[in-house]
């Protein structure tokens, strides 16, 4: 059975790879306008993400993966406060937003502490 942190990896791939095939996917639940510009930058976080995704389903247990997860919850963290403050006042949306990828972090966190008490 693959290790928990390594479904979450898969998914944070999968989730990037169809932001950037599709980045309205992201844009539009954050009410931002769909310009050549939003696309890029939506496109260059979600190759990110696929980095990432694929590091954490590629990493060993053990450092290898402590440090994929740690990236990724610091890339979460920072995607939470830049969405949550650069979006305060222009949509509602915005907590929800920042929560969801705070959420991503704490589940990649999650995932990986419980795969280190499983030995996994």
């Amino acid at each position: 059975m693959p290790s928990l942190t390594s479904l979450v990896g898969a998914a944070t791939a999968g989730y990037g790879a169809v932001l950037v095939a599709a980045p309205t996917v992201l844009l539009r639940p954050c009410g931002l306008a769909d310009t050549p510009d939003t696309r890029l930058l939506t496109r260059s976080l979600a190759v990110r993400d696929v980095v990432l995704g694929l590091a954490l389903v590629a990493a060993p247990a053990g450092r290898a993966r402590r440090l994929a997860t740690a990236a990724r919850v610091v890339a979460d963290a920072g995607d939470a406060a830049a969405f949550g403050a650069g979006l305060a006042g222009r949509t509602a949306r915005a907590p929800l937003v920042a929560l969801a990828a705070a959420g991503w972090g704490a589940v990649t966190l999650l995932a990986d502490v419980l795969d280190e008490r499983a030995g996994r």
